[in-house]
Formats: structure tokens, C-alpha cells, sequence
């Protein structure tokens, strides 16, 4: 079956094609999100959403754009998937608060020094102690896909372009200097912060696998993404409404 085919609203027969076709795509995201979820989360509602989405994919796809159904669903599936999170938001509000405030640290010092900032500056100018720095990552892993994962997505398969001053960081997505200036913010990750970035969302290895891969602990993985995020979080302030 080809990607052109879902060009137009399919017929009754051809969504189920459709779901049948592509049930483990959807499947393989809900799972892949589900390995940072805590158990209250149900993945049976990540799969149902991932099927909504997987829909309004077929609807919406135009294969003169370039990129692949497949790869254009699953921005769509993952998308849909993070709606619904974002509906049963569990994160207590003070993770997202203080994930803001730790963005905001690292925008500060990275201004000042013109490099990378490094984990006991961004402590001691929080006033606080390594282990609760340590212990705010941790916190922040629960909160990621409400802020780096909208990033972390292929951003190649969108397109277009917005204009106007309040636009919101799906719509920024579409633009193409959003495209060029987070490829550049992803290049300039710490090199370690960079590799467990592009494993766990390139390669999607979930954080076991990479604390494999690297010789280090799941929890060490699991910070390194929640300071990746939140190193990218600062550099995109400007594309990024909170």
C-alpha cells in the first residue's frame, strides 16, 4: 500500500487497512513513552489516542511534501498521545515549576560564560545542594514529554511556516528557522547529553538500553535527558511558551 494513497479521507475499508497496517507503529510509540510513565498511566488510552492520531494522519497527509507516511504518522501518533497525557497531567506543578526555574539558571549562566553550564554552578546558583540539583532532574524526567518531547520528534517531516507574535510550540515547529536553530541547539549539547538524545529519540534505545550502551546507570540516563531537556528548554526560550 502506498503512502499516496492516504492523500484523501479514507473510506471505512481503508481505515481498517489503515489500523491494521500500522497498529505497531502505534503500538511501538505507546510503549516507547510508556517506559519513562509511572504505572498509573494505561497504555491501552496511549494506543487508543495513538489511533486517533493515526487517523488524522491519514486525513491530513500530502505525499508532494516529501516526508513519508510513516514518518509524518508518527509525529501525528506521538503528538496525539501527548494530548492525552497532557489531559491526566499527573506531574504535581511544582516539577514544572521548578523545571522552568532550572531552564532559566542554565539560559543565565550559559549567557554569562559563553559555554556549557556545569552542574555545581547551576546548584550554588539555586542555593542548593548537588544532590537536590540531582534530585530536581530526576522530578523533571517525569515531566519531559510536556516539554522536550513536542521537540525531540523528527521535526524533518513538518513544514511550512507561521507568522505572528503568540505562537505556540507545535505551530513554531512548522517554521523552518525553528528547524534550523534546534538542530543547532542539539549539535551543541554536551557531547554525552547529545549521544543519550539522539539514542534514546533517534535510535529510540529506552534508557536501560543506553545505560548499557554507555556503562552507566539507568537514573544517570534518566538525568541526562532531564538536563539535555532542560539545556535545550533554555537555548529555545524564545520558541518555547511555557
Amino acid at each position: 500500500m502506498s503512502s499516496s494513497s492516504y492523500q484523501e479521507l479514507p473510506s471505512d475499508k481503508s481505515q481498517t487497512q489503515l489500523i491494521q497496517q500500522y497498529s505497531a507503529l502505534v503500538k511501538r510509540i505507546a510503549y516507547h513513552l510508556m517506559a519513562r510513565l509511572p504505572a498509573s498511566v494505561v497504555v491501552d488510552d496511549l494506543i487508543q489516542a495513538g489511533m486517533v492520531g493515526l487517523l488524522e494522519a491519514a486525513k491530513n497527509y500530502n505525499a508532494e511534501l516529501g516526508a513519508s507516511f510513516e514518518t509524518y504518522a508518527g509525529i501525528r501518533i506521538r503528538g496525539s498521545m501527548l494530548d492525552e497525557l497532557r489531559r491526566n497531567d499527573w506531574a504535581p506543578k511544582s516539577v514544572h515549576r521548578k523545571t522552568r526555574e532550572l531552564a532559566q539558571v542554565v539560559r543565565n549562566i550559559e549567557a554569562r560564560t559563553g559555554r556549557d553550564a556545569r552542574d555545581e554552578e547551576i546548584a550554588n546558583e539555586m542555593g542548593i545542594s548537588l544532590d537536590d540539583y540531582y534530585k530536581i532532574l530526576q522530578d523533571a524526567s517525569s515531566a519531559r514529554m510536556f516539554g522536550f518531547e513536542e521537540l525531540g520528534v523528527d521535526e524533518e517531516a513538518l513544514e511550512g511556516s507561521t507568522s505572528g507574535g503568540n505562537i505556540s510550540p507545535y505551530e513554531a515547529m512548522k517554521d523552518e528557522r525553528f528547524k534550523v536553530k534546534l538542530t543547532e541547539a542539539i549539535g551543541g549539547l554536551p557531547e554525552r547529553e547529545k549521544m543519550v538524545v539522539t539514542l534514546y529519540y533517534d535510535s529510540e534505545l529506552n534508557l536501560r538500553e543506553i545505560g548499557s550502551v554507555l556503562g552507566v546507570s539507568e537514573s544517570r540516563i534518566s538525568q541526562l535527558l532531564s538536563q539535555a531537556m532542560i539545556r535545550l528548554r533554555a537555548r529555545m526560550k524564545e520558541w518555547i511558551s511555557d
